[in-house]
């Protein structure tokens, strides 16, 4: 391999890498966040999801742009983009700058994301880019290891602000290495921006997501709550009709008339709104009521990487020989029971090996089952030509999915402990200090009140109650997720079809999607001669 092509790669690699730690450890960072700059679960949920929405609802448009004007322009932008605002994230005075620059981190890791895996494919000969692709998707994973256990090391030993500050390192290298990236001559036709399909889908994602996430400070019939809920709702429709009527549309709607490709997105909807709430409100659960260090809360996912790491490969190896319906449909029904056996198993004060683990052995094993034969079959649901749009809508689809999930059953979480601490304390005499104390946890919920300088019957029922409301507000968000993990098993067996082998059909091999899109799992690591047909 040259200098060049080498430098090349380490540029991509170093780029979705520095994307893909933030991704993972920004949720470890949460309650630090919480303390620091106030905002409750609502601001929590928005240093999340202002990020996921921008990128779900533009990434469509980054690939499309990569095409008109050069990868290595539009990768150099989004790299040097996404460190300007990592350090405006690490100065951010209030928790309201916080959100508005991680809605722009989205912007240019839409840029970024789609770019990185270009630049790759257009410097390295199909002969050497097998190898190159695996690197960076390696390095992929091995962020969704680094970033939780750095992050909660960086977290509880300094400031969560350090974890967006030594972005900017990697960035700098990152856009020295990119001056060797090559310039490549377009082989297709260049396409024409979707620029009102990406302004229709951002907005009409906006809504809901502002509406859920406020719903329970606001309620329901508040104009805040309905005006913009209708209004999202409105403009996605419009979308919806403005894709399919645009000559060039970003995203093409008749690629969901392939029954593989439509059953498989759905699914991979329903899978990933289940992931997004567990990986959510598990890490605040053991950090705000547990106790937990943010280093330890982040260790605490860990199993689930390694299962993955040691299974995925394995079981994509198994759905190339038997066909991906079974493990697709076994897979996530095993996902769901061990969410359901973590819902009953966790309490305020929980054991890790006891309480914890077991579940999670359980769902990692549902989810190993699945990712990889589920992203092949999505990816060979497309022909040739619409290739690379069927992995970034797929993409797409997994990032939009945890932004609406984690707004929609935030809602129903905080309902549920308010409900509960209302409850539990009903009939309890409280002075003003207790008041304000239940008043500052219902606005933060998954918390425990710990009150000092007041009558230790009275301290203990505070405690005991918001344990209580903390525990019974969690089962009922990860009992939903895994609903949505079960729905998604269902789909799988009632709808997915096992390809026919033909000798002219192009091939995706499962065993070569083991990431999924936990790591934005890429069309091209898995096309080679052989494996699932479409």
């Amino acid at each position: 391999m040259s200098t060049a092509k080498r430098l090349t790669l380490i540029a991509a690699i170093l780029g979705s890498f520095v994307v893909g730690i933030d991704a993972t450890v920004v949720n470890v960072a949460l309650p630090a966040i919480e303390r620091d700059l106030g905002g409750g679960l609502a601001g929590q949920q928005w240093v999340s999801n202002s990020y996921l929405l921008m990128l779900g609802a533009l990434i469509l448009l980054g690939g499309s742009l990569a095409d008109l004007f050069g990868e290595r322009r539009i990768f150099r932008i989004g790299v040097a983009g996404f460190g300007v605002v990592s350090l405006a994230c690490a100065l951010a005075p209030t928790i309201e700058a916080l959100i508005v620059a991680r809605a722009l981190q989205g912007v240019f890791g839409a840029l970024l994301t789609p770019a990185a895996l270009a630049i790759i494919i257009g410097t390295f000969p199909p002969s050497e880019r097998g190898a190159a692709i695996g690197s960076w998707t390696a390095w992929s994973g091995i962020a969704t290891v680094i970033g939780p256990l750095a992050g909660g090391q960086i977290i509880d030993s300094a400031s969560w602000r350090w974890i967006f500050a030594l972005n900017v390192p990697f960035v700098l290298v990152t856009l020295a290495f990119s001056t060797k990236i090559p310039v490549t001559a377009r082989e297709t036709a260049r396409p024409r921006l979707d620029v009102v399909g990406a302004i229709l889908a951002a907005l009409g994602l906006a809504g809901p997501t502002y509406a859920l996430i406020e719903q329970p400070r606001l309620g329901w019939t508040a104009p805040g709550v309905v005006v913009p809920g209708l209004a999202g709702l409105a403009l996605f429709a419009a979308f919806l009709l403005w894709e399919s009527r645009h000559r060039d549309p970003m995203l093409p709607l008749s690629l969901f008339s392939r029954r593989n490709f439509a059953v498989g997105n759905l699914e991979t909807f329903t899978m990933y709104a289940g992931l997004g709430v567990v990986f959510f409100f598990l890490v605040l659960f053991l950090q705000q009521v547990a106790g937990y260090s943010a280093l330890q809360s982040g260790a605490a996912t860990l199993p689930t990487t390694a299962v993955m790491f040691l299974l995925s490969k394995r079981f994509g190896a198994l759905a190339d020989r038997i066909g991906p319906r079974l493990l697709m449909g076994v897979g996530p029904l095993l996902a769901a029971a061990g969410l359901l056996l973590l819902a009953l198993r966790v309490h305020a004060h929980l054991s890790f090996l006891t309480d914890l683990l077991p579940g999670l052995m359980l769902f990692s094993l549902g989810l190993s089952m699945t990712v990889a034969p589920l992203t092949a079959t999505v990816l060979a649901g497309a022909d040739e030509r619409n290739a690379g749009i069927a992995s970034a809508t797929n993409n797409a689809i997994a990032r939009v999915a945890s932004l609406l999930a984690t707004a929609a059953i935030g809602a129903i979480v905080a309902g549920q402990f308010t409900s509960t601490l209302d409850a539990n304390l009903a009939g309890r005499r409280l002075d003003a200090r207790s008041q304000a104390a239940v008043a500052a946890a219902k606005k933060r919920t998954l918390g425990v009140v710990q009150l000092t300088g007041v009558p230790p019957a009275q301290r203990a029922a505070l405690t005991r109650a918001s344990e209580q409301a903390s525990t019974s507000a969690f089962r009922a968000g990860i009992g939903i997720a895994a609903a949505l993990v079960a729905v998604g098993g269902v789909l799988g067996l009632v709808g997915i079809q096992d390809p026919r082998r033909t000798p002219t059909s192009r091939a995706v091999h499962a065993e070569d999607c083991s990431g999924g899109q936990l790591v934005g799992q890429p069309l091209d690591a898995a096309q080679r001669t052989g494996g699932i047909p479409a």
